[in-house]
């Protein structure tokens, strides 16, 4: 049976995710305030509806693509949100990366409206969910993630349940962790090799399978040394994360004096004005002041 799923957020998660559901055989209906991203998933076969309301109406799956609980709440229980146009016993399924707490909250207020609630958070960028290898953290009830998986994994090779509603957020953070400090180690190990002579684009192939590897240091220290910035992500998303993951260390009070220092970094960089650009231009800060500013 095809799979009726509405995608509320079609930037460039939610549409890589909206094209991979096409392209295995779901039917997508897809709202996003604009126009051109939703275009391109109907050029590729996908659905256009004039609000999150209309989506949702003619969908037994949401997927909301977003980017803080503000937004998550207002799409769906906003003016034409999804709570507007879904019928009872609608499954949401929430990739964005927010807050655990929020998430909860949002679900009990789902819940009351009789709607279901799987907070999905994702690793592994537009580029995995292209081609259906995403990793995903998932926190609902062991059916809602159960159910969930029907959708999910046509875009995911690793779903894992978590726990309850918000662990799947919780979980993500984590992950933005362990990713922050693995990019700025890769980073800062770059400027060492380049600094000190070493041809630093043969280091990924020199340490593969050694302790020191990792997907970060294959992917990101080949494009260090070449300055390729192209954009697969954002530094003032990792901002965004990181200072929840500081928000939850406050909470339980775990010291966190490394994501600390990361955090610092990547809200340096964000300051200076690239907080729209890829991890990749955490080189831009090993290059340090330059004095031509100063003239």
């Amino acid at each position: 049976m095809t799979n009726r799923v509405a995608l509320i957020g079609a930037g460039a998660m939610g549409g890589a995710i909206g094209a991979r559901l096409v392209e295995t055989g779901n039917r997508l209906t897809v709202f996003d305030p604009g126009p051109d991203k939703v275009q391109a998933l109907v050029d590729k076969g996908a659905f256009a509806a004039p609000s999150a309301a209309d989506a949702a109406a003619v969908s037994d799956y949401v997927i909301l693509s977003l980017n803080a609980p503000a937004i998550v709440g207002q799409a769906v229980f906003g003016d034409a949100g999804v709570a507007a146009g879904a019928q009872p016993g609608t499954l949401i399924i929430d990739m964005s990366s927010i807050d655990p707490n929020a998430t909860k909250q949002l679900a009990a207020d789902a819940a009351e409206k009789g709607l279901r609630w799987v907070d999905s958070p994702l690793s592994g960028g537009a580029p995995k969910a292209l081609i259906g290898e995403l990793t995903l953290m998932a926190g609902g009830t062991a059916q809602d993630v159960k159910d969930a998986h029907a959708v999910l994994s046509h875009v995911a090779r690793n779903y894992t349940h978590m726990g309850p509603v918000g662990a799947g957020q919780t979980t993500k953070l984590i992950n933005q962790v362990l990713c922050g400090l693995g990019f700025l180690a890769v980073a800062e190990a770059t400027q060492l090799a380049l600094n000190a002579g070493v041809d630093a684009a043969k280091i990924p192939q020199a340490l593969m399978g050694g302790r020191a590897d990792s997907a970060i240091l294959q992917e990101y220290m080949p494009r260090f040394v070449t300055k390729d910035y192209r954009r697969t992500g954002r530094i003032d998303n990792m901002v965004k994360d990181l200072a929840g993951a500081q928000d939850l260390a406050r909470r339980t009070n775990t010291a966190m004096p490394l994501t600390a220092a990361c955090a610092e970094i990547h809200r340096m960089l964000t300051a200076a004005g690239l907080g729209g650009e890829d991890q990749a231009t955490l080189m831009e800060f090993f290059r340090g002041p330059n004095k031509e500013n100063f003239k």
